[in-house]
């Protein structure tokens, strides 16, 4: 793995961990423990027998990674997210299952795959919401037009009615007044604010169009 691969994987591991060798450090010597000796003890909190672990296995989980993901940033990180949960869920590891580096690379593997499917979901997302988005784009369109033609023909046909019919509509239909109460603002009887809604609203609809 590269220098920076080391660093991100150090970042995220227990704090006293940061700056273990990495792969390019050496083989396992004959005075070393087993990675399976060292995973019982990673179990058990020793920061020692996880820098073995560290050693013997970033390089490969990188490799590894970088075949399934073919990014190598996005494989750097994956490393380091198996190499933190190998340092979490030791105690899970269970040498009568089988080796220590079928565990781990099991686990980078499952990972890695886990990665392509998020990425490959995530795009799927993106190419649903482009297209929803374009067939919404031109409905809004088509509606802002729609209502924009609408608005303008009933502003041309308010301009037709009598000063007196066009604010009895007015303030009927667009500021939510009662008669009653257009009456009292318009200081008029009531039967005068009917006689003028109706004659004025027999006006709009004929303007409009409607119920021809």
């Amino acid at each position: 793995m590269t220098d920076r691969a080391s660093s991100q994987a150090g970042a995220g591991r227990p704090a006293g961990l940061r700056g273990v060798p990495g792969p390019e450090a050496g083989g396992r010597g004959a005075d070393r423990p087993t990675p399976e000796e060292c995973l019982r003890k990673v179990a058990l909190g020793d920061r020692d027998a996880f820098d073995h672990v560290y050693a013997a296995f970033a390089g490969p989980v990188f490799g590894l990674a970088r075949r399934v993901l073919r990014d190598p940033a996005q494989a750097e990180e994956v490393a380091q997210e198996v190499l933190v949960e190998v340092w979490r869920t030791a105690s899970r590891f269970n040498p009568e299952l089988g080796s220590a580096q079928a565990w781990v690379m099991t686990m980078a593997h499952r990972r890695a795959v886990d990665r392509v499917r998020s990425e490959q979901a995530a795009e799927d997302r993106e190419a649903r919401l482009a297209r929803s988005s374009a067939v919404v784009d031109y409905d809004d369109v088509v509606e802002t037009v729609e209502n924009r033609l609408d608005q303008q023909r009933v502003r041309n046909c308010l301009g037709g009615l009598t000063e007196l019919q066009r604010e009895s509509v007015t303030l009927a239909y667009y500021s939510g007044y009662t008669y009653p109460q257009v009456a009292q603002l318009l200081s008029v009887p009531l039967g005068t604010v009917k006689t003028r809604m109706r004659d004025g609203l027999a006006r709009l609809r004929d303007c409009l169009g409607v119920g021809r």
